[in-house]
C-alpha cells in the first residue's frame, strides 16, 4: 500500500537592520544593529509518495507475510490461509503446478481433437463422450488399468522427487534414469522430459516459470468454462464458436441462457 509522509518547512528570512540615533546633550552619533528573531513566514508541505514495490491480485491489498513474492505467480492471494504453514505451502505450489500443466494439455486436447471432428477430417467423439468410447485393441478395463499403472509410477516418482530432491537419478532404472533428474522438484529435466534444454539454469529462470504459471491459470479457468459450457448447451467449443459466427446477434450467452431457463 502506498504510504505518505509530510515535512514542513519554515522560511528564514534576513531581518538585519541598523538603526542610528543622535544623542540631544552630547551630540553623538549611536549606531545600533539588530537580527529579527525567527518567524513562520510561510510553511510548504512535501507530500513523498512510496509507490507499492510488487503487484497484487487486489490492488492496495497487504499480502501475507508468507506470500513474500519469491513464488513465481505470487501475488498475495491466499484467501483462506492454506499456505500459513511452509510445508503445506511447498506442496500447494507443486498441486497447483501439476493442476496447470493438465489444464493446458486439456485444452490443447479438446480444441486439436474437436476442430478436427468439425471440419470432417477425423470421426471423433466429442471430448465428454471421449470417455464412453469403445476401441477394437483393447477393453475399457484394460486401458483403466493400464492408466492406473502408468499415472501410478509417474505420480510415485514425482513425490519421491519432492520428498528428495534428485534421488530419482541416483537408483539404475534401466539406464535412463538420468531422465528422471529433476532441475528442481517440479521442473524435470533430461533429454527426455526437457529435450529443448529449456531453463537448464533453473535458479534463474523466474521469467520462465512466471510464464508457465500465468498460462496454467488461464487454461485452468478455461477448463471450467469449458465445463460449464458443455453442461449447459451440450456442444464443444468450436461447435459453439461456428454457431455463433453464423448468428452473431441472436446465438450468443444471453439467448442461450434464457433458452435453458424456459
Amino acid at each position: 500500500m502506498a504510504t505518505c509522509s509530510t515535512k514542513s518547512f519554515i522560511q528564514r528570512l534576513p531581518c538585519n537592520s541598523t538603526t542610528t540615533t543622535t544623542s540631544f546633550l552630547t551630540n553623538n552619533i549611536y549606531k545600533s544593529s539588530y537580527v529579527c528573531p525567527l518567524r513562520p513566514l510561510r510553511s510548504t508541505n512535501r507530500v513523498v509518495v512510496e509507490a507499492q514495490s510488487r503487484p497484487t491480485w487486489l490492488p492496495g491489498l497487504d499480502p501475507p507475510p508468507y506470500l513474500d513474492g519469491s513464488l513465481p505467480g505470487d501475488f498475495g492471494f491466499d484467501p483462506l490461509g492454506l499456505g500459513e504453514d511452509p510445508e503445506s505451502l511447498k506442496w500447494y505450489v507443486q498441486a497447483e503446478l501439476v493442476h496447470a500443466r493438465f489444464a493446458m494439455a486439456g485444452i490443447a486436447g479438446i480444441l486439436f481433437t474437436d476442430l478436427l471432428r468439425t471440419t470432417g477430417i477425423s470421426k471423433l467423439p466429442v471430448w465428454y463422450e471421449a470417455g464412453a468410447t469403445k476401441f477394437d485393441f483393447a477393453s475399457t478395463k484394460t486401458l483403466l488399468v493400464v492408466q492406473l499403472l502408468l499415472m501410478g509410477f509417474v505420480e510415485t516418482k514425482r513425490y519421491m522427487d519432492f520428498v528428495n530432491p534428485g534421488s530419482q537419478a541416483e537408483s539404475p532404472f534401466f539406464g535412463i534414469e538420468a531422465s528422471f533428474q529433476g532441475l528442481e522438484p517440479g521442473y524435470p529435466g533430461g533429454p527426455v522430459l526437457n529435450p529443448l534444454g529449456l531453463a537448464k539454469d533453473i535458479k534463474n529462470a523466474h521469467h520462465w516459470k512466471l510464464k508457465e504459471i500465468k498460462n496454467g491459470r488461464l487454461a485452468m479457468v478455461a477448463m471450467l468454462g469449458i465445463f460449464v459450457q458443455a453442461s449447459v448447451t451440450h456442444a464443444s467449443p468450436i461447435e459453439n464458436l461456428v454457431q455463433h459466427l453464423s448468428d452473431p446477434w441472436h446465438n450468443t450467452i444471453i439467448q442461450i441462457l434464457s433458452g435453458s431457463s424456459s
